[in-house]
């Protein structure tokens, strides 16, 4: 059988972890295979911030995000498709996931007025209105040309309650059945819908049962990393994965700690974005296992050792925390250096957690992990109940060992 006659995504499940929900898994599109768990780096308009796509490529990185409202506006979908897809109008020749659109409905909502119909934006470019409907959502992003592609869903705020959570619940679901009737491109990508319903967990149960009556290739769990408790969080995080069938990917949207990664990867999450990497490096910061490294801190002046003597990206073989320290927020090409020193941090995690979960030694890569990641410092009581949740007792803190022996 030809490719072009195999579906648009496959998914395997390669390996288990036998005592928590962590999986490895192979998910193939028609640009990239891609191995799970993965991170994938966000390229808002079609653009990575500090990083060409072949560094990218340099990197492993096997899919990048994009996304559907800022696309839309601009180059808008006449451009994209003249091009012929996001893939060539920006040059990169592996896999796409764009979001629907529906994010902005809280990060602009001041612009935004949502109704059945769909969301009336006005544009922070030019002031002009652009009314977001799930047909039009699909319309922007089969021009895309995403492998992957979200419904557009009604968001609202994490911490929002009462009636407002499971009216936007069940409009996600009905724009759902809109966005698949407007999908004209599903030989060639794939739609996921996207679990909503706040950090109620029955409505987030029927979410789920709804969204799986439906013919899809995979699951979206949208609505957290939003300003809610990380004791919601992971709560939320851990019934989706212990409803969401086994065999299709399962994407936590908008997710990027590093702690958080791990926390997730255990309890079932397969693919993950979030614009922390890039961002954070624009800041002077680099990612590494005890967190963030602030080069702008005086004590980084004279330090002529790599960031971190571990990592094989470039910026890490050729510079120094000195140097990086001289230039970093000073001089523009520190962001480039800082981000991809980021991304290769949170692509070797990924990676590390992979190897892990086939090597069925997750629980103690995890426990390793947050040694190194928290040191002295006590360990957050929420990751503690999720990872307990999923059957791995961490070893007590130092503080805690010495409350029991006293």
């Amino acid at each position: 059988m030809s490719s072009s006659k195999l579906p648009p995504l496959t998914y395997k499940v390669v390996a288990e972890c036998s005592v928590s929900k962590a999986r490895a898994g192979l998910m193939t599109l028609r640009h990239s295979e891609v191995r799970t768990p993965v991170f994938m780096p966000v390229g808002t308009q079609g653009t990575m911030k500090g990083i060409l796509p072949d560094q990218l490529i340099e990197l492993d990185c096997q899919i990048l995000l994009g996304n559907t409202y800022h696309l839309g506006l601009r180059p808008g979908i006449e451009t994209l498709q003249k091009a012929g897809g996001l893939h060539k109008f920006m040059s990169w020749p592996r896999a796409i996931l764009t979001d629907s659109g529906g994010f902005q409905m809280v990060s602009l909502l001041q612009l935004a007025e949502i109704d059945e119909h769909g969301v009336n934006f006005r544009s922070p470019f030019d002031n002009s209105e652009c009314m977001l409907t799930p047909e039009h959502s699909m319309q922007i992003q089969n021009a895309i040309g995403a492998d992957i592609m979200m419904q557009l869903d009604d968001v609202v705020k994490t911490t929002t309650t009462g009636p407002r959570v499971e009216e936007a619940m069940e409009r996600t679901i009905r724009w759902v059945d809109r966005c698949i009737k407007a999908h004209t491109r599903d030989d060639e990508q794939s739609l996921f819908p996207i679990v909503q319903g706040g950090l109620e967990i029955p409505l987030r149960e029927r979410c789920v049962s709804a969204l799986m009556e439906r013919q899809v290739r995979g699951f979206a769990v949208g609505g957290l990393s939003g300003g809610e408790s990380k004791h919601d969080f992971w709560r939320m995080v851990h019934v989706c994965t212990d409803h969401l069938p086994r065999d299709k990917p399962r994407y936590l949207m908008g997710v990027g700690f590093a702690a958080d990664l791990v926390v997730c990867v255990a309890l079932g999450i397969d693919m993950f974005d979030c614009v922390f990497p890039t961002r954070t490096a624009r800041f002077g910061c680099a990612l590494v296992d005890s967190g963030q490294m602030n080069l702008k801190q005086q004590k980084y002046k004279h330090d002529m050792e790599p960031i971190d003597k571990q990592c094989n990206c470039n910026t890490c073989k050729r510079y120094t925390r000195s140097y990086l320290h001289h230039i970093a927020t000073n001089e523009s090409v520190s962001c480039s250096l800082l981000s991809v020193h980021n991304v290769a941090y949170q692509l070797r995690l990924m990676r590390s957690m992979r190897e892990a979960v086939q090597a069925d030694a997750f629980p103690q890569f995890v426990k390793n992990f947050m040694a190194r990641h928290f040191g002295s410092e006590p360990i957050p009581s929420w990751i503690r109940e999720a990872l307990a949740a999923v059957n791995i007792e961490l070893p007590p803190d130092a503080q805690e060992e010495q409350a029991v022996n006293s």
